[in-house]
């Protein structure tokens, strides 16, 4: 939890995870989000790497980068833990019907 934590610990970082979320990017498009050299975004993607929150694939010359969801979903299910509170996934969310007005009565 600490290198996951460590990792969100820095705003690109976080950015990149929201971008992320839209679906798999490459590393290069990725970058140019940001005005910052490329081995700063080396050490971003591996600190992030490292944390498994992505995972990043070649492909051809390219790495395409994808979030790890089930790692990210863990690490905020473990923080809304300590923090009193809970976290459901989309997916659960969807699978979860919303009550009927019987079962409010």
């Amino acid at each position: 939890m600490n290198t996951v934590l460590q990792a969100l610990n820095h705003p690109i970082r976080r950015d990149i995870i929201a971008r992320l979320q839209n679906g798999p990017m490459t590393a290069g498009a990725l970058a140019e989000a940001y005005d910052v050299s490329k081995p700063t975004m080396s050490t971003h993607f591996a600190s992030l790497k490292d944390a498994d929150l992505i995972e990043g694939k070649k492909a051809g010359v390219s790495i395409i980068y994808h979030l790890n969801i089930t790692v990210a979903e863990e690490a905020m299910s473990a923080l809304m833990g300590l923090l009193g509170g809970s976290i459901t996934s989309p997916q659960t969310q969807m699978a979860t019907p919303e009550p009927t007005k019987e079962e409010h009565s």
